[in-house]
């Protein structure tokens, strides 16, 4: 790879890291081929982009992005065969992982670390964890589902209120009579 073909991959680098909020470090390394297809296509399906990629090169572009973006410690998973995962959905990858694993009885792919906007996961151990996380999507209905739950309360208790009332003042007014 020459000087220029090396710093063209950095840059793209630089963008991906830049315009993603959430990915991952994976080893998908002593897969067959067959295997490793199977998992691009299944994280193709959902939107995420699969990139092997030369640990250097990966550092460099995270050393040229601002300190609070905070990837320092991401370089010591950046050994070995290492591929990276961009996603827009937190979750996305481990669930896919955790999924292709169970179906393959096997142990790969391997999660090296996760970057999920601005927390740092290392090592596989946390393959569960990041599976568990919500989406931003599921954040949202629990809100919505949390505001929604008083106003149901309210309208329910007004609705049921008012035929209490109505009936009241109907028994007030037999009895005037």
């Amino acid at each position: 790879m020459t000087k220029q073909e090396k710093a063209t991959v950095i840059d793209e680098l630089k963008e991906k890291f830049s315009n993603s909020t959430f990915f991952y470090v994976t080893d998908s390394s002593a897969m067959t081929v067959e295997q490793i297809n199977t998992l691009r296509r299944r994280f193709f399906e959902k939107g995420i982009e699969m990139k092997v990629i030369k640990n250097t090169l990966a550092i460099k572009a995270l050393e040229a992005a601002p300190d609070e973006k905070n990837y320092a410690d991401l370089y010591d998973a950046l050994k070995g065969p290492s591929a990276l995962l961009f996603t827009d959905i937190a979750n996305a990858p481990a669930k896919i992982i955790k999924d292709f694993r169970k179906e393959s009885k096997g142990e790969r792919p391997v999660i090296k670390a996760a970057y999920i906007d601005s927390a740092i996961y290392l090592g596989d151990e946390k393959l569960e964890e990041l599976s568990k996380l919500k989406s931003r999507e599921d954040l949202l209905a629990d809100l919505l589902n949390l505001l929604n739950s008083p106003m149901t309360n309210l309208l329910s208790a007004l609705g049921s209120g008012g035929s209490n009332v109505m009936g009241i003042l109907k028994t007030l007014e037999e009895k005037g009579e």
